[in-house]
């Protein structure tokens, strides 16, 4: 077992499991998945740590045990089609590909989006787009989608989002206010997204989804 091998599991053990999370496809994909491989070589040795890992320009890649119960209280299927919204590196895609029959991953970072699609071929995640644009517009045209998560914190969300869902989808953020934040699962019933506290967890905020102050006279 190669010391990235041994950390996975780890990670799983003492982060994922422990979180109440045990659905074992998402035990299964974040076993298999190399997480170092989907961060920059300078972090490559904390890929495994507790903590989110920088990507540069106030991005993350989401800390396991965020992520991992973002996945639990989504439930993805096998035969749904999921929408990443941030995906960075590729971590939090090439982790959906293995749950979804589909994932369309957006990232704004021109940079980031060609890495993530290089490194989702060499994991084989042939069910993974990569697209290159602006997370807070999602990917209509692909859509709509069953599942969707945003990989980073957000304080108001673009209204073109919740009508990239399903009837019947859900949808995973992480709503910050100040350094607090709470992510809260939305389910689309009767084309209205209601909305419900899943777990304490905070993130920086995505591009785009900042926020906009009211202009007062």
């Amino acid at each position: 077992m190669s010391d990235f091998a041994a950390r996975r599991t780890m990670m799983v053990d003492t982060q994922v499991r422990p979180s109440d999370v045990t659905k074992f496809p998402i035990i299964e994909a974040m076993l298999t998945v190399p997480r170092e491989r989907f961060v920059p070589d300078a972090h490559r040795e904390t890929a495994y740590m507790g903590e989110h890992v920088r990507l540069g320009s106030g991005r993350v890649v989401l800390d396991p045990r965020t992520f991992a119960k973002m996945l639990d209280a989504v439930d993805i299927q096998r035969d749904e089609l999921a929408l990443d919204l941030g995906c960075g590196l590729g971590y939090s895609a090439a982790v959906i590909a293995r749950l979804a029959e589909a994932v369309v991953a957006v990232e704004e970072d021109e940079d980031m989006a060609s890495d993530a699609e290089s490194a989702l071929m060499e994991v084989d995640a042939d069910n993974a787009a990569v697209v290159t644009g602006p997370l807070a517009d999602g990917a209509p045209k692909h859509g709509p989608y069953d599942v969707i998560l945003v990989e980073g914190g957000v304080e108001t969300l673009p209204g073109g989002l919740e009508r990239q869902l399903k009837e019947g989808g859900r949808i995973a953020c992480i709503f910050m206010d100040g350094n607090l934040g709470q992510c809260r699962i939305g389910y689309k019933v009767d084309g209205q997204v209601s909305w419900r506290l899943a777990f304490d967890a905070s993130a920086p905020v995505l591009p785009g989804f900042e926020r906009q102050d009211e202009f007062v006279l």
